[in-house]
């Protein structure tokens, strides 16, 4: 579908759509057939700045432009994130996510409505990127967001795909629940990433300022851990059998503190154990995100 020169059509074939993007007398054809939900189906809640499924037709984000406190739900351009229409809202001005949406379908979508505690995307109008993909920014002071729905019980399978802007003494949490001690993932002062679901424990890997995959396989008295796929950081660890109570992104729970100093591109929790596809999973994070 042409819609004219140096414009983007999406064209649904069955199951898979495909994109055509005319620059002058050049076509580019790049297609989006399938994500990683779709494969790895029945997500708790899924954020990302890239579609995770075919089936998901809602916006990625909604974005705040600090001009004027307008705000834009942006989408998506075939997988990633729509970052032309992003840019062009946010031209010459500063951009901060209100809502980062749950692709899973139960819509358990991560807000923050207090406009100096929205984590930041864009900045004097051009995209915050880690390596070539846009991340979300945490400041370390103010920001973080709360999906108050995510609840899991035992087992559950997280994947967090984060990087520390700077390492300094206090702690920072990447993530817990909103009100109770449920599930915390952090840098201690020890330097070392700490984890807890109740009981928390030290694992063999110190803290750094290189983006990270994360992988937590939580099953109480047997919890497993990795980083990068191939570095497993805790095994069969007790973390204790404590279940999400809410989500809250780059903060601690309760009265907000500790708050996360880096970017986030992507956070994906399965309440069933995914052990068995967790290689796969890795893989598919990372070929998007180049991470390791």
């Amino acid at each position: 579908m042409k819609l004219g020169t140096n414009d983007i059509g999406s064209v649904y074939l069955g199951t898979n759509a495909v994109q055509k993007v005319y620059l002058g007398t050049n076509e580019v054809w790049t297609a989006f057939s399938s994500g990683l939900l779709d494969t790895y189906t029945g997500a708790a809640a899924a954020y990302s700045l890239r579609r995770l499924s075919i089936s998901y037709t809602g916006s990625a984000i909604k974005v705040r432009r600090s001009s004027d406190n307008t705000e834009q739900d942006i989408g998506f351009s075939g997988e990633d994130l729509d970052i032309g229409t992003l840019q062009s809202f946010c031209s010459g001005t500063n951009g901060f996510i209100k809502t980062w949406y749950d692709q899973s379908g139960n819509g358990y979508d991560a807000t923050q409505t207090t406009a100096a505690n929205q984590p930041q995307i864009v900045s004097s109008g051009s995209v915050i990127l880690q390596g070539t993909k846009p991340t979300l920014q945490f400041d370390g002071s103010n920001h973080y967001l709360d999906a108050s729905g995510v609840t899991t019980g035992n087992p559950k399978s997280i994947f967090l795909a984060s990087k520390f802007d700077s390492l300094v003494a206090s702690d920072k949490v990447i993530f817990d629940s909103i009100t109770t001690n449920q599930a915390i993932l952090f840098k201690a002062v020890s330097n070392s990433i700490s984890i807890g679901f109740g009981s928390f424990t030290s694992t063999s890997y110190s803290a750094t300022t290189n983006f990270i995959l994360y992988s937590i396989m939580h099953n109480g008295s047997t919890s497993n851990a990795y980083v990068n796929s191939s570095t497993q950081i805790l095994t069969n660890q007790n973390l204790g059998t404590n279940a999400f109570n809410g989500l809250r992104i780059g903060a601690v729970r309760g009265t907000a503190a500790l708050f996360y100093n880096g970017n986030m591109s992507e956070f994906i929790v399965w309440g069933s154990d995914q052990s068995s596809n967790r290689t796969s999973i890795e893989t598919n994070i990372n070929d998007f995100y180049s991470i390791y």
